[in-house]
């Protein structure tokens, strides 16, 4: 029986929107790679609208800048791709939003872009949940539509766990 939500069992989606629910907390997204799948994702959720109300896709380094308050001097040291950029994204975007908790990512999808000091592949995940934020770095495998799914699932495995730690 279909129970309104695109989730089959347990989804940690669901998951986190009852915690957040339980919080009383607002999330946010600020996805670069992903281009707005981890807020999608989110919204497939019933109810989701008690404690979603924006995303950011900031896919350019000026709309990272001009957004979420990500550095040029940043931006210019360590390069999009990078953990500094995604502790920005993170903190910029909860501020933006006024959210308790946010989630970025920024990385490297392939099939073109990578480097060898950032390969495809390369994703930094950064969490912002009560004042502090959580950043990995992370080396997925495949083709873009796959890395891309890596991201969301591993981008939403972090923000649970964000949650219950704090």
């Amino acid at each position: 029986m279909f129970n309104g939500n695109l989730c089959q069992d347990d989804c940690i989606e669901e998951k986190i929107v009852a915690k957040l629910k339980e919080k009383g907390w607002q999330v946010t997204c600020a996805e670069s790679c992903t281009g707005g799948m981890i807020a999608s994702t989110l919204v497939n959720v019933a109810g989701v609208s008690e404690v979603f109300g924006e995303s950011y896709v900031t896919y350019a380094n000026s709309a990272k800048n001009k957004l979420l308050g990500v550095e040029k001097k940043a931006l210019e040291t360590w390069g999009a791709v990078s953990r500094q950029v995604a502790e920005q994204m993170a903190a910029g975007a909860a501020k933006a939003a006024s959210a308790q908790a946010a989630i970025a990512v920024t990385g490297v999808a392939g099939p073109g872009g990578g480097t060898k000091e950032k390969p495809v592949g390369l994703v930094y995940i950064g969490c912002f949940a009560d004042g502090k934020v959580t950043v990995t770095e992370n080396h997925f495998t495949g083709n873009r539509p796959e890395i891309r799914r890596q991201t969301t699932r591993a981008a939403l495995t972090l923000l649970y766990n964000c949650l219950m730690e704090r």
